[in-house]
Protein backbone atom coordinates (compact mmCIF):
# COMPACT_ATOMS: atom_id res chain seq x y z
CA UNK A 1 0.00 0.00 0.00
CA UNK A 2 1.22 3.53 -0.61
CA UNK A 3 -0.33 6.91 -0.19
CA UNK A 4 0.37 10.76 -1.19
CA UNK A 5 -0.43 13.79 -0.19
CA UNK A 6 1.07 16.51 -2.86
CA UNK A 7 2.36 18.98 -3.88
CA UNK A 8 1.74 19.93 -0.16
CA UNK A 9 0.96 17.77 3.17
CA UNK A 10 -2.34 18.12 3.68
CA UNK A 11 -2.86 18.15 -0.18
CA UNK A 12 -4.37 15.91 -2.49
CA UNK A 13 -4.24 12.88 -0.98
CA UNK A 14 -4.33 9.42 -3.15
CA UNK A 15 -3.50 5.84 -2.92
CA UNK A 16 -2.88 3.27 -4.09
CA UNK A 17 -2.57 -0.82 -3.24
CA UNK A 18 -2.06 -4.07 -5.05
CA UNK A 19 -3.11 -7.65 -3.49
CA UNK A 20 -1.38 -11.08 -4.07
CA UNK A 21 -1.37 -14.38 -2.93
CA UNK A 22 1.84 -15.60 -3.13
CA UNK A 23 3.49 -14.56 -6.67
CA UNK A 24 0.00 -14.07 -8.19
CA UNK A 25 -1.51 -10.79 -8.59
CA UNK A 26 -5.12 -10.96 -7.67
CA UNK A 27 -5.92 -7.34 -8.01
CA UNK A 28 -4.48 -3.70 -7.61
CA UNK A 29 -6.39 0.06 -6.95
CA UNK A 30 -5.90 3.52 -6.59
CA UNK A 31 -8.21 6.44 -5.91
CA UNK A 32 -8.53 9.49 -4.17
CA UNK A 33 -8.56 9.86 -0.91
CA UNK A 34 -9.78 13.28 -0.78
CA UNK A 35 -8.59 17.32 -1.45
CA UNK A 36 -6.92 18.80 1.40
CA UNK A 37 -5.68 15.38 3.42
CA UNK A 38 -2.72 14.39 5.02
CA UNK A 39 -0.74 11.65 4.27
CA UNK A 40 -1.98 9.57 7.42
CA UNK A 41 -5.75 9.80 5.96
CA UNK A 42 -4.53 8.67 2.25
CA UNK A 43 -2.58 5.54 4.15
CA UNK A 44 -5.85 4.88 6.70
CA UNK A 45 -7.90 5.14 3.03
CA UNK A 46 -5.61 2.70 1.03
CA UNK A 47 -6.33 0.31 4.09
CA UNK A 48 -9.48 0.73 4.12
CA UNK A 49 -10.17 0.20 0.56
CA UNK A 50 -7.32 -2.87 0.21
CA UNK A 51 -9.32 -4.54 2.94
CA UNK A 52 -12.97 -4.23 0.97
CA UNK A 53 -11.47 -5.21 -1.87
CA UNK A 54 -9.98 -8.47 -0.58
CA UNK A 55 -13.52 -8.76 1.34
CA UNK A 56 -15.00 -8.62 -2.06
CA UNK A 57 -12.47 -11.23 -3.28
CA UNK A 58 -14.00 -13.71 -0.46
CA UNK A 59 -10.81 -13.76 1.54
CA UNK A 60 -10.83 -13.61 4.91
CA UNK A 61 -8.46 -15.88 5.93
CA UNK A 62 -4.69 -14.75 7.34
CA UNK A 63 -3.69 -12.17 5.63
CA UNK A 64 -0.38 -10.04 5.63
CA UNK A 65 -0.79 -5.85 5.33
CA UNK A 66 2.75 -4.44 4.15
CA UNK A 67 3.26 -0.85 4.22
CA UNK A 68 5.81 1.68 4.00
CA UNK A 69 4.40 3.91 6.61
CA UNK A 70 5.50 3.18 10.15
CA UNK A 71 2.54 5.17 11.51
CA UNK A 72 -0.06 2.51 10.29
CA UNK A 73 1.92 -0.43 10.99
CA UNK A 74 2.80 0.73 14.57
CA UNK A 75 -0.56 1.61 15.34
CA UNK A 76 -2.59 -1.32 13.79
CA UNK A 77 0.02 -4.23 14.93
CA UNK A 78 2.31 -2.52 17.88
CA UNK A 79 0.26 -0.25 20.16
CA UNK A 80 1.23 2.72 18.82
CA UNK A 81 -0.90 5.39 21.04
CA UNK A 82 -3.55 6.99 18.13
CA UNK A 83 -3.32 10.76 19.83
CA UNK A 84 -5.54 12.01 17.42
CA UNK A 85 -5.76 14.07 13.84
CA UNK A 86 -8.20 13.75 10.50
CA UNK A 87 -7.28 10.27 10.14
CA UNK A 88 -8.54 8.61 12.76
CA UNK A 89 -12.23 8.47 11.08
CA UNK A 90 -10.43 6.01 8.85
CA UNK A 91 -8.19 4.29 11.46
CA UNK A 92 -11.34 3.16 13.09
CA UNK A 93 -13.24 2.01 9.55
CA UNK A 94 -10.06 0.08 9.25
CA UNK A 95 -10.62 -1.39 12.23
CA UNK A 96 -13.75 -2.28 12.06
CA UNK A 97 -12.86 -3.87 8.58
CA UNK A 98 -9.97 -6.06 10.10
CA UNK A 99 -12.39 -7.62 11.89
CA UNK A 100 -13.91 -9.42 9.25
CA UNK A 101 -11.10 -11.57 8.97
CA UNK A 102 -9.21 -14.22 10.80
CA UNK A 103 -5.94 -12.47 11.23
CA UNK A 104 -4.15 -9.75 9.67
CA UNK A 105 -0.57 -9.27 10.27
CA UNK A 106 1.02 -5.96 9.35
CA UNK A 107 4.93 -5.72 8.24
CA UNK A 108 6.85 -2.00 7.12
CA UNK A 109 8.90 -2.13 4.36
CA UNK A 110 10.84 0.68 2.91
CA UNK A 111 9.74 3.09 -0.05
CA UNK A 112 11.63 1.74 -2.14
CA UNK A 113 9.80 -1.83 -1.90
CA UNK A 114 6.83 -0.49 -2.23
CA UNK A 115 7.11 0.82 -5.88
CA UNK A 116 4.39 -1.05 -7.58
CA UNK A 117 1.73 0.66 -5.01
CA UNK A 118 4.03 4.17 -5.25
CA UNK A 119 3.00 4.04 -8.93
CA UNK A 120 -0.36 3.28 -8.74
CA UNK A 121 -0.69 5.77 -6.32
CA UNK A 122 0.94 8.40 -8.68
CA UNK A 123 -1.21 7.61 -11.21
CA UNK A 124 -4.20 8.10 -9.36
CA UNK A 125 -2.59 11.59 -8.48
CA UNK A 126 -2.55 12.22 -11.94
CA UNK A 127 -5.83 11.29 -12.54
CA UNK A 128 -7.15 13.80 -9.71
CA UNK A 129 -4.76 16.41 -8.93
CA UNK A 130 -6.58 20.31 -9.12
CA UNK A 131 -6.27 22.37 -11.89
Amino acid sequence: MASVSQPRNPGTGTYGYAIYDGAKKLAEGNGLAGYDVTSNFAEYTALAEALKRLKSLGIEGDVLIRSDSQLLVGQMSEGWKVKGGVYVGKLKEARDLMKEFGSIRFEWIPREQNSEADLLTRVAYARYRRR
